[in-house]
């Protein structure tokens, strides 16, 4: 509390008898009125550790990643904007907004015809919650150097309270960057979708199956993490437990933004329940993630559907062999299957498969578009598609690694519960696929 109480004792008396000039009076001031708040919320900030440290699944699980391996490909904030060609892209912003701004608030706009003007407001619109961040960032970097200057005070108790503006002008300019490069990455349409999860068990047999099932728990867990919407479509379990093939409608926000890296094959590494020497196996399990997308952004026509009605097979109770309530939809332009015997009603079982192909014929549609766009492009994140492996669960190891990205973390178990851990690293993929993406956007703005 000394720092506390130094804040009201001696500011005034060095605002009157030491500080000379407007700017450092200025700085004096807004250091004393800004570190009193300061002070209190890092008492407060102490308590909240203390209090997340009770849990240890919260933060306190030790991150252990290929350091040289992601340093090449994930650059943190400060790097990104030490590049040159950072620079000149966010000036060359600055003067196209600038011109924009100024053709609509002059006579100058009579050059342009109604078309044009329409552009130039769309930009603007577009350009200026960006600009407002550049602006807010400059005066913030202004600010940081004026607070370096009363570093070099005589009075070490001015020099103290500088130092602690100094971190939060510091924390303030690595958000506002932070958001400058979220919103020089182009939105996705597809990210604001819901989505349809379907994994399926691979190479390894019952293993395999088993697996497959724990993975799905995983998602399920990851799904009421995040406050989504989780609704199984399919469930096919296998005789020990396991589960040959399942799917669920997924929904909330952000949830095929956060899922999308999922998708590929999976590998486990353990010694399975049915082996009796004690021999480690190698097996996979396969996920999708296919957005759901609304009726407007995917039309599909009656007449291209083929709707065939059997009985469901399986456990499932007396419907089970009973009556035709399992329906299977062709789409005859693309040959894509969809089934579903989830439910007793053959119409609901109907409006089910519909989803499913819906997420299916709207995967093939983004696939199309990203195969066009990054035809000459290498993709370090990968394709998200069925066929590459992406990530590996070394259980003899405790260890989870992300073949993309060279990321791995310990706690396997820990991992499966689908929070926190499956959370950093979904946070860790957006962040180079963000990365990737801004960079090529730079590229292409600068040459």
């Amino acid at each position: 509390m000394t720092l506390h109480r130094k804040c009201f004792s001696w500011i005034p008396k060095c605002l009157l008898t030491r500080v000379s000039g407007t700017c450092r009076v200025h700085c004096a001031q807004r250091l004393y009125h800004r570190n009193v708040g300061l002070y209190t919320r890092q008492q407060n900030n102490r308590h909240e550790t203390y209090s997340l440290s009770k849990f240890g699944h919260i933060g306190l699980r030790a991150f252990h990643g290929s350091q040289s391996l992601l340093l090449s490909k994930i650059l943190s904030v400060e790097e990104i904007f030490s590049k040159p060609l950072m620079q000149e892209y966010l000036k060359k912003v600055e003067d196209e907004y600038d011109v924009c701004l100024k053709s609509l608030n002059t006579t100058d706009g009579e050059r342009y015809n109604e078309e044009e003007l329409s552009q130039k407001r769309t930009r603007v619109s577009v350009l200026t919650s960006l600009m407002q961040q550049i602006r807010d960032l400059k005066l913030k970097q202004k600010e940081f150097e004026e607070t370096e200057a009363l570093l070099k005070d005589n009075d070490p108790e001015l020099r103290e309270l500088a130092e602690m503006e100094r971190e939060a002008c510091l924390t303030a300019i690595e958000d506002m960057r932070q958001t400058i490069l979220s919103l020089l990455v182009p939105a996705e349409e597809s990210d604001m979708s819901d989505l349809v999860l379907e994994v399926t068990a691979g190479v390894g047999g019952q293993e395999a199956m088993l697996f497959t099932a724990e993975m799905f728990d995983m998602y399920q867990s990851y799904a009421a993490f995040q406050g989504w919407g989780f609704d199984i479509l399919e469930y096919s379990p296998s005789e020990l437990g396991g589960l040959r093939h399942g799917s669920a409608s997924i929904s909330g926000p952000l949830s095929y933004k956060k899922m999308k890296f999922e998708a590929g094959v999976h590998r486990v590494q353990r010694v399975p329940k049915t082996e009796k020497q004690g021999r480690v196996h190698t097996s996979t399990m396969t996920v999708a993630v296919l957005p759901q997308p609304t009726e407007i952004t995917l039309t599909i026509q009656p007449k291209d559907l083929r709707i065939e009605t059997k009985r469901a097979s399986g456990a499932g109770g007396q419907h089970v062999n009973t009556t035709d309530s399992a329906v299977r939809i062709v789409h005859i332009p693309t040959g894509v299957v969809a089934e579903c015997q989830q439910e007793r009603s053959q119409l609901k079982n109907k409006e089910t498969a519909m989803k499913v192909l819906r997420a299916k014929l709207y995967s093939m549609k983004l696939e199309e578009e990203t195969s066009r766009r990054y035809q000459t492009r290498k993709l370090q994140i990968g394709t998200k598609g069925r066929s590459e492996k992406i990530r590996t669960y070394n259980f003899s190891q405790d260890r989870i690694t992300d073949h993309r990205i060279g990321k791995t973390v310990h706690d396997v178990r820990g991992f499966l519960l689908g929070e926190d851990l499956l959370d950093d690293m979904s946070l860790s993929l957006q962040q180079f696929s963000e990365q990737e993406t801004l960079l090529e956007v730079l590229g292409d703005n600068g040459s």
